[in-house]
């Protein structure tokens, strides 16, 4: 790897951050709706916090204030400057700081998401691996038809299907929330169980989704390596079976599932927003939906661009890793 495609790579990270970003301006701008300042101070007056008579000079002092009243060009620039600083403003509904509401959700979402993805990934390579795998027992051929059905699955209606099933039919598990009304948030057994109850079902649904298309890909993959040269000489030296399936066969079939895994989280990311919303799962995408119902536009622009950031530098670290996993692949040109 030579330090000139390091810079370009770094300088294609920022462009595509750069244009991400411009769109998760100008499209929720350009979307109808009511002003979300007017709004906001709506709500306020049927709950008696503001004058009706007064609302409309509040409302423009707001729009001053957050820069509202300013030709689009001049709001855009202020945007990409505070992108810049990764400062997402304040709430146009609950006139809170961004950054806070991100911070509280963040963990959540994280919990969720990382550990779904990372089941979703270790056990679909796995068992994709198998059921791709010639000598495996022949049972396991009988998985495939379920694997296709799973990937066809999107995430919010196996969500649907799970909650009937498991909280409705059998009561096993909470339907929804984030842990069990009256029980005191901190670190103590009690909320840590009721935690993870409540996350059992948003994450099954992303598991079920993500292992089904996972083993697809997998099992592809597999097929192709078989009659590779290395395979046929490890057979030839009279290797274990399950030595050639794991240093010879999972091994070079794992780097597409790294790369297509780094490519797929904006995928995943976009269906735990609405699995979120779903099971009224109180992370980033719960607060997203919350923000666009609103049109709360900074709560919108802070969410999606951190999607979008994290997005970019996962494909950006396994761009410069991968002649580090794979010594075969060297960028840049060979004296």
């Amino acid at each position: 790897m030579t330090l000139d495609y390091v810079i370009r790579r770094v300088g294609i990270f920022l462009l595509v951050i750069w244009a991400a970003a411009s769109i998760n301006f100008f499209i929720p701008k350009l979307a109808p709706g009511q002003d979300p300042i007017v709004g906001a101070l709506l709500e306020a007056t049927q709950d008696g916090g503001v004058a009706g008579d007064a609302m409309v000079e509040i409302a423009k002092e707001y729009r001053a204030r957050y820069g509202l009243d300013k030709p689009l060009w001049q709001q855009y620039v202020i945007y990409l400057g505070a992108m810049a600083q990764l400062d997402f403003g304040v709430s146009f509904v609950s006139f809170s700081s961004v950054n806070d509401i991100i911070l509280a959700r963040l963990p959540w979402t994280i919990g969720l998401l990382g550990t779904s993805t990372l089941i979703g990934f270790i056990a679909g390579s796995i068992f994709g691996a198998l059921i791709g795998w010639p000598y495996s027992p022949r049972f396991l051929q009988g998985f495939i038809v379920p694997s296709f059905l799973f990937s066809a699955v999107p995430p919010y209606l196996m969500g649907l299907i799970l909650v009937y099933l498991l909280a409705v039919t059998f009561s096993v598990l909470p339907y929804g929330g984030g842990y069990e009304p009256g029980v005191i948030q901190g670190w103590n057994f009690e909320f840590f169980i009721s935690v993870l109850t409540h996350a059992a079902l948003p994450a099954m649904a992303l598991v079920v989704t993500d292992l089904g298309v996972r083993a697809l890909v997998m099992r592809g993959t597999i097929l192709s390596l078989f009659g590779e040269d290395y395979i046929k000489h490890a057979e030839n030296r009279g290797l274990k079976g399950w030595r050639i399936f794991a240093l010879y066969g999972m091994r070079n079939a794992l780097l597409p599932q790294l790369t297509w895994l780094a490519l797929s989280l904006g995928f995943v990311a976009g269906g735990a927003i609405v699995v979120e919303a779903v099971f009224a799962y109180p992370g980033l995408g719960s607060a997203l939906l919350e923000a666009i119902r609103g049109f709360d536009y900074p709560v919108v622009f802070g969410i999606v661009f951190l999607i979008i950031l994290s997005i970019a530098v996962m494909t950006l670290l396994l761009d410069l890793v991968y002649p580090l996993i794979d010594p075969r692949i060297a960028y840049g040109k060979k004296s």
